[in-house]
């Protein structure tokens, strides 16, 4: 298994445990797990964030197929684990464990719309951002939903700091080509240029860095369209198949749009895959600086 840390702090394992938090309202420690299947016809991803300081926990999980159907279960005011990941609300138990840190993860899901049981295997290794305390982990994913077998991949990845959902736009992107290779990309629109997270991981080997990431989206009206990724070596073209997106209000009220996509991929080289790519749309997006709108 490699280890690619970006950053200055030393990442262990012991990382995949809980942080202790800080004081600030928008504090948060989240843990997300995306998946797609083998024939990038279904997928989904999991979402738990807690945050302390607010006296609360959010919970997603939702799953689409590319023929339209939606499931989804989303509470904004679940109560804060007590001791471990265990989610609740009204109608739903969602459990998060990691077995084998860097390793093995596992998350389980009961709800009248949606039951998940889902194992997450390492595939290569774990990257680690420098920008913020996070590291991604390119997984094949393996288990049942709702009672049917599933077998695919997928990313997880562990976050803690302070997260303003309500001021900076982003993409963030992750896929698995038919060839084996596992890519990762992430942009802010902070108007600098900053060591953006960015990695390739061909099949058997862990991710490698690759410097000097960019992406650039067209969108009809607020929707994304397409957005073409480029790394060192090779350009890859995102187009969404099926959308999961949720709204979030922030402490005083403001919305701002998380719109995530199961996609598909296509590199200049005529490989294919599938994964995830989010474009985060806080107020006033369109005259934020984005680098990456064409």
């Amino acid at each position: 298994m490699r280890i690619v840390n970006m950053a200055e702090w030393p990442l262990g394992e012991h990382d995949e445990r809980s942080h202790p938090p800080e004081g600030e309202l928008l504090w948060n420690e989240s843990w997300y797990f995306d998946f797609v299947s083998e024939d990038g016809q279904l997928g989904g991803y999991v979402r738990l964030g807690l945050y302390p300081a607010w006296k609360r926990a959010w919970y997603w999980a939702c799953l689409v197929t590319a023929d339209g159907r939606r499931a989804t279960v989303l509470d904004h005011e679940a109560p804060l684990p007590a001791g471990d990941l265990t989610a609740t609300g009204e109608g739903y138990l969602a459990a998060h464990r990691t077995t084998d840190p860097f390793r093995r993860a596992e998350i389980h899901l009961s709800s009248a719309d949606l039951s998940l049981d889902l194992e997450y295997r390492t595939a290569g290794g774990v990257y680690g951002y420098a920008i913020t305390p996070r590291y991604e982990i390119p997984c094949e994913v393996t288990g049942t939903i709702d009672g049917r077998p599933f077998r695919g991949h997928g990313e997880r990845d562990h976050s803690w700091g302070v997260r303003d959902w309500w001021s900076i736009s982003w993409l963030w992107s992750s896929a698995r080509l038919e060839d084996g290779t596992y890519l990762h990309g992430m942009r802010a629109n902070l108007g600098t240029e900053l060591p953006w997270p960015a990695f390739l991981a061909p099949a058997g080997e862990g991710p490698a860095h690759v410097p000097g990431f960019s992406a650039a989206t067209v969108f009809d009206g607020d929707r994304p369209a397409e957005s073409v990724l480029r790394f060192p070596g090779q350009v890859t073209t995102v187009r969404p198949i099926a959308f999961a997106p949720v709204a979030l209000t922030s402490p005083e009220g403001t919305v701002a749009a998380f719109s995530r996509a199961m996609c598909a991929y296509e590199t200049e080289d005529g490989r294919t895959g599938a994964g995830w790519t989010e474009w985060h749309q806080p107020p006033g997006w369109r005259e934020h600086p984005w680098e990456g709108r064409v």
